[in-house]
């Protein structure tokens, strides 16, 4: 274990995605937003045109009859309803408990999205019109609480995990279908959503194909059938046939080889692979199918080091995933090397703690089209182009709901990709529902560059209020990040229902103002925004027409660029445009949740910056930079009140400075700074004086250099205390640490005694 600090190895085998948003490293407004507010009604993701064409009929807990108790809806990061499809749920809470929904269609089969008490597991009975059946769904909170600590900003998060029976009979439509608490189920649960089915029969085997069971591999689940399902690969290509996976449950404890070879399952409902790690290839010569059977992994933690996938690499040019179900998986699909068109389609990735999906570089047409994602703990759907660039590959018809810690789908950098007519609802912390982004997280990495082609989509409640940023990100995000955007970015017929906060976002989230340019925006509707339709945080500009709002909570347009010190964006506005006139007045305030006209959080003419609370700490959530920083390790995290996140200066660099702007001239008399409270943070003693500046220019020493040591045994916690002064910016200008050779803080606090 490093005894110095956690280790900054961030290895390609699982995104770095989830700090897309979290990583940035000044906030941009000098008021910290508040939660969001909700909507009257929450529209059902399959209740609107475009996304997937599923199998199953999603009915919401909350809407269906019940004697539980419904939770949100909320918006708050780390909340059990903040993950739920709607902000919503039902807790079941005691024997007796139910949830009972009617169905609309027949069923025979259902998949309920559940969580349970940290620890917990157990059973939830089902009865179909009143009559007890002999199945119930197995629950367990094994694969739920995921804490990332390394990430910015994360809380414990992934909080569902889905459960699925076969009903053993049809349920008419018309059929009442309950869940409910019995003696000998877990004494708690609070059921989501449930996706009722109609499933067909298992499919037999085809003639023209070799048995795992044939080669010995045991359906009970019980042996282990690698090595019978290496052999079934072996004896299929040597004949010139496909792998058959039969019904039955196969437990796979390494990855098979799998290139050029066509596996076929009797379908996704019967034909369960139980492997944590089922393909993994650094290259293959393709033509690899995969057909009709499900994956279930056995993860339940993120380990960034481990390939935990369901694939990992290449399947080689000209492949196929059709009709797979991959749960509890890290990573659904980790895709490098030679990908060219594939095609990953009518799938399901459920709950994964990581990636449903990513382009890893060098992916070339590649179509991943009608699938159903649901809980991702990073990016949903993602395109990352490190090494080579991703090009000419397309994210269409997908259906997106609740990805916790990251965006629905992500383009960073790459070549004339594309985003259509998908589905996304429900973003949590740290994510927009599509982001068009130049953050880099590694290098090489490749700046977008031809067309990006981002149409007829539609966000349900995307969005998020940022931990780092204390403000918040807009439902589609366009980010120059690391590197200007100039390349021809197209936005059109956008559908938004419900964003918390902003519409669309145009930020430098690495807080360096590159400018943002080459954005045309053609046809949107906007409808129940809870702040602004456009929110502009750095330099550039875009055209927009055709872009109509109804019932925004603030005003239309939101335009301060940081540095303060750079030239707002443009927006040229073309035709067709309504419903968003207004601009913010007040780069000192952000604008709340319905804060518009006739409210008293604010107005469309701009605020005034309101005082923190007495004896409250002054610098969390204000914008902050440093001199430098190393990795992911950004000044962001020492005022986002996690003490478990850092800031690091750039190494071998002292020496090194922190500067956080208080929005306004204020008493300080005592300054905290902190570390992580872990042990495995050595003591050490860093040396460092505090200044204070009016205008951030001339500077004066509140303190002088001194030695501050942080101890684990005392909370690894060091007061400074001043002659009460007041200032507007301050700043902590560290010169040693006896420990690591940069300055490092997980928190930068401020008080006015």
């Amino acid at each position: 274990m490093d005894t110095r600090r956690r280790s900054s190895v961030w290895l390609a085998s699982a995104t770095a995605a989830a700090l897309a948003a979290g990583a940035l490293a000044v906030a941009m407004t000098t008021q910290q937003a508040s939660a969001a507010p909700t909507a009257q009604a929450a529209v059902s993701p399959f209740a609107v045109s475009g996304g997937a064409t599923v199998p199953f009929t999603e009915y919401e807990a909350e809407a269906a009859a019940t004697n539980g108790s419904q939770v949100g809806p909320d918006y708050t990061q780390s909340t059990v309803a903040s993950e739920a499809s709607g902000r919503r749920a039902v807790t079941l809470s005691g024997q007796g408990k139910y949830v009972e929904f009617t169905l609309t269609k027949a069923a025979n089969a259902v998949d309920v999205a559940v969580n349970l008490p940290r620890g917990a597991s157990g059973t939830v009975s089902v009865y179909v019109d009143g009559t007890k059946i002999a199945g119930k769904l197995a629950v367990t909170s094994q694969y739920s609480y995921v804490d990332t600590g390394w990430i910015a900003g994360a809380k414990t998060h992934h909080f569902f995990d889905d459960s699925r029976l076969l009903l053993g009979r049809n349920a008419a439509a018309g059929a009442k279908v309950k869940l409910q608490l019995d003696a000998g189920d877990t004494g708690s649960a609070t059921i989501d959503v449930a996706d009722f089915e109609q499933v067909a029969g298992a499919a037999t085997q085809p003639a023209n194909s070799v048995s795992v069971v044939t080669d010995g591999a045991d359906a009970s689940g019980s042996g282990d059938s690698t090595q019978a399902f290496r052999q079934a690969i072996s004896d299929a290509k040597a004949q010139g046939k496909e792998v058959w996976i039969p019904q039955g449950d196969f437990k796979v404890t390494s990855q098979i080889p799998a290139d050029g070879v066509t596996l076929r399952g009797a379908g996704n409902w019967y034909s369960v692979v139980h492997s944590s790690h089922f393909i993994d290839q650094g290259s293959a010569g393709g033509n690899t199918k995969l057909y009709d059977f499900a994956v279930f992994g056995d993860v339940s933690v993120r380990n960034d080091n481990s390939p935990d996938n369901f694939i990992t690499g290449s399947l080689g040019p000209n492949s196929v995933v059709s009709g797979i179900w991959v749960q509890r998986e890290k990573v659904g699909l980790w895709l490098t090397g030679n990908n060219d068109n594939l095609v990953v389609q009518n799938s399901r990735i459920i709950g994964t703690t990581a990636d449903g999906l990513n382009l890893d570089g060098s992916a070339h047409n590649v179509t991943v089209k009608n699938n159903f994602l649901r809980n991702q703990g990073d990016d949903s759907l993602a395109m990352w182009s490190l090494g080579s660039p991703d090009t000419g590959n397309s994210f269409t018809g997908n259906t997106i709901v609740q990805p916790n810690l990251a965006n629905g789908i992500a383009i960073y950098g790459g070549s004339n990709n594309t985003a259509s007519n998908n589905v996304i609802a429900d973003t949590n912390a740290l994510g927009s529902g599509i982001a068009i982004s130049n953050q880099a997280f590694l290098q090489p990495f490749n700046p977008l560059s031809g067309t990006v082609t981002v149409s007829g989509n539609t966000l349900i409640r995307t969005g998020a209020l940022n931990p780092n940023w204390g403000h918040p990100m807009g439902a589609l995000r366009v980010d120059s990040y690391d590197y200007a955007i100039s390349n021809d970015v197209r936005i059109s017929n956008t559908t938004f229902i419900d964003s918390p906060y902003s519409d669309f976002e145009f930020v430098s989230g690495g807080g360096h103002g590159y400018q943002v340019s080459g954005v045309t925006i053609s046809g949107a509707t906007a409808s129940g925004t809870g702040t602004v339709v456009v929110q502009a945080e750095t330099p550039g500009s875009a055209s927009i027409s055709n872009v109509t709002a109804t019932s925004t909570g603030a005003t239309g347009v939101y335009n301060c660029s940081y540095p303060a010190n750079l030239p707002a964006f443009t927006i040229n506005k073309g035709a067709g445009n309504s419903g968003w006139d207004g601009t913010w007045g007040d780069c000192n305030s952000w604008p709340q949740p319905g804060s518009g006209p006739g409210s008293t959080a604010g107005g469309t003419t701009g605020g005034t910056t309101t005082p923190p609370p007495a004896n409250s700490n002054l610098a969390l959530g204000r914008p902050v930079s440093d001199t430098g920083h190393a990795d992911v390790y950004t000044a962001g995290n020492a005022v986002d009140g996690n003490a478990n996140s850092y800031w690091e200066s750039t190494n071998n660099a002292f020496p090194q400075s922190i500067t956080v702007d208080l929005g306004a001239a204020r008493t300080v008399g005592r300054v905290v700074i902190k570390l992580p409270p872990a042990t495995a943070w050595a003591t050490r003693t860093e040396t460092l004086s505090v200044l204070g500046s009016t205008n951030n220019s001339t500077w004066t020493t509140l303190k002088n250099s001194a030695g501050y040591t942080l101890n684990p045994a005392t909370g690894n916690t060091a007061t400074i205390t001043l002659t009460p002064t007041s200032t507007r910016y301050l700043r902590l200008t560290v010169t040693g640490n006896t420990a690591w050779p940069a300055a490092q803080l997980s928190e930068l606090e401020a008080y006015t005694s």
